[in-house]
């Protein structure tokens, strides 16, 4: 993020002794992306961030994946994943459940009832969106609260773990690259521009520090390896506990931003994804649809037109309300649609005629659109309708 923010004790100039009250030296390390050329922040620990005394495999839920092929549209219920009764025990790392994924992206789910273990991703950002459910996510640059509503950004190699005080159900949508704002919206400076949907003050970081201590403390680390989707684990057990962070300062630091103070963008006649977007990533895009005002030119067909995804695959998470482009298919909250590139999608035949003279939308989903062809996780195969492509039709040749 372009945005300075400052915790704890810094000191006046960087990379200078600092030096705690006892007179003990604090050890500076510098978190930054893109080899010392992007955004950085600059921490001051207690303890050596690089003394490990163990590492071990971290063997990784299912990363394997599956083409869609034959080429199909697909409905997945991912609120069949979990017993409800049985997520006391679920944590919101290692319970996740791969969904979908390619080279840039993987999205899973995950319904969490116990805290994680601490958890770094050194293959890229993450952003989790939360569809229900509150607690805190501890950081090596402080503790951040998040409640429902909230996309959870986390960036590379930020030691962190989840707190749930409730039942979370979590999204977690894993880049391997950063996740920023749409750079549309940025000035060449990096300030939002008025004509986004949102501004500085909706995002939120940390702002207090934690000040853990401890010995021998195990970190669970997803990194680029010859695993399936190029990913694999490791435990590494460091000397002392990656949150003696005593003083940060900088632009790079996790934050929340929270879907009620996205402002959605409308028009005369239906407006096209990209004005719903919230986010980017190497080749993908984030989005979120969201209760609002509708079309009002007098004509206006207040559902999407039907499109073909000639360079994307598009990915709808649907969270709340009624989203009226699919009624009659069975998607409901809970689902997530999948319309592949090379197939042409669109509202159902009936809904398109019940939208005439809509003034309002209640609905509100996240969308991911990729760049490159998603395949199916284990958690995407397990729960797939096999209903859903036939819907258009209302019938399904030989059967």
């Amino acid at each position: 993020m372009p945005y300075y923010r400052r915790l704890g004790s810094v000191p006046r100039q960087r990379h200078t002794q600092h030096r705690d009250a006892d007179g003990r030296l604090l050890l500076e390390e510098l978190m930054g992306e893109e080899g010392f050329s992007s955004d950085s922040s600059l921490l001051y620990h207690r303890g050596v961030p690089s003394a490990i005394v163990a590492s071990e495999v971290w063997d990784l839920p299912d990363h394997a994946t599956l083409a869609n092929h034959p080429l199909l549209p697909r409905h997945l219920r991912l609120h069949d994943l979990f017993d409800p009764g049985a997520v006391a025990d679920v944590d919101a790392i290692t319970g996740r459940r791969l969904v979908l994924g390619n080279a840039d992206v993987r999205i899973s789910y995950v319904v969490a009832g116990a805290p994680s273990p601490l958890y770094r991703n050194a293959i890229g950002d993450e952003c989790v969106y939360v569809e229900d459910g509150d607690g805190v996510v501890e950081t090596v640059l402080g503790p951040l609260p998040y409640r429902t509503g909230d996309y959870v950004v986390v960036p590379r190699a930020t030691t962190h773990r989840w707190l749930p005080s409730r039942v979370s159900r979590l999204y977690p949508i894993e880049a391997n690259s950063h996740v920023t704002p749409p750079r549309r919206y940025l000035s060449k400076h990096g300030q939002l521009l008025e004509h986004a949907p949102y501004c500085e003050r909706d995002l939120h970081g940390p702002e207090e520090l934690l000040l853990a201590e401890g010995e021998d403390v195990e970190v669970l680390v997803k990194h680029r390896g010859s695993g399936p989707g190029g990913v694999v684990g490791s435990r590494m057990t460091y000397a002392t506990h990656p949150f003696d962070v005593v003083g940060w300062d900088g632009c790079l630091y996790p934050f929340t931003f929270n879907v009620e103070d996205y402002m959605p963008i409308t028009g005369k006649v239906h407006q096209p994804p990209p004005v719903h977007q919230v986010f980017e990533g190497h080749n993908f895009v984030v989005c979120n649809f969201l209760p609002r005002k509708v079309d009002y030119h007098p004509l206006a067909v207040p559902v999407p037109y039907f499109h073909s995804n000639v360079d994307s695959d598009e990915v709808m998470f649907y969270v709340g309300g009624d989203y009226e482009a699919r009624k009659g298919t069975g998607i409901g909250i809970g689902s997530v649609s999948l319309h592949p590139g090379g197939y042409a999608h669109g509202p159902q035949p009936s809904a398109i005629e019940a939208s005439f003279g809509a003034e309002a939308f209640d609905e509100s989903a996240v969308m991911v659109d990729t760049f490159r062809p998603l395949e199916l996780g284990e958690a995407g195969r397990a729960v797939d309708d096999g209903r859903y492509a036939w819907t258009w039709a209302g019938r399904r040749l030989g059967g």
